[in-house]
């Protein structure tokens, strides 16, 4: 027994073991807005190209109440995705046409489609990683080499959505970004 207190104390050791219940989650950013687009009043040549600059600190945080001493974090890429809100007036039913029509290649009808049981509700659709999954994907953007990121580092820069040439439904993914005195430039493509 004395060699186990001998090597407890050495190593800073405890024979009380803690046990924590939930969840431990931790983030490196929250969730940010790249951009806001009103379908009402956009127009065919502003969403050929779309441009926007972040600018946000890095952000480790645990959701259980205990202190932590954190070390640096890699941060291995971007996540990207859309959310889409209708808020118009819901379609009534006289003008409703059930129709059989295909969208690659698969069948769709009108009882597929989804219809508000309140007009004034918005209709939505949310594509984001912890939503229920849908036909559209998140677009994962991996850096070349992880960053390491330390509490509240600032990370800013630019991406630009574009059109691609080759597929009308691809999108092109230009991501400038700067953080701890450097630079990078990373592209991909958004199916």
């Amino acid at each position: 027994m004395n060699d186990e207190n001998e090597v407890e104390k050495a190593n800073d050791l405890s024979d009380v073991v803690v046990v924590l219940h939930g969840r431990v989650e931790v983030d490196s950013f929250d969730q940010y807005m790249v951009k806001y687009i009103d379908s009402y009043s956009v127009t065919i040549q502003e969403l050929e190209s779309v441009t926007a600059k972040f600018k946000f600190n890095s952000m480790m945080r645990a959701l259980i109440e205990i202190c932590f001493l954190f070390s640096p974090a890699p941060l291995h890429g971007f996540a990207f995705w859309f959310d889409v809100e209708f808020n118009g007036h819901a379609i009534s039913s006289t003008n409703y046409q059930s129709t059989t029509s295909f969208v690659d290649n698969h069948q769709m009808n009108g009882s597929q489609r989804k219809r508000r049981t309140n007009p004034n509700e918005a209709l939505a659709l949310y594509t984001a990683p912890e939503d229920p999954p849908t036909h559209q994907q998140q677009t994962l953007i991996y850096f070349y080499d992880p960053i390491e990121l330390e509490q509240d580092q600032l990370i800013e820069g630019s991406v630009t959505l574009s059109q691609s040439k080759e597929n009308a439904r691809f999108m092109n993914i230009h991501l400038e970004y700067t953080s701890g005195g450097r630079s990078y430039v990373k592209e991909s493509v958004m199916r």
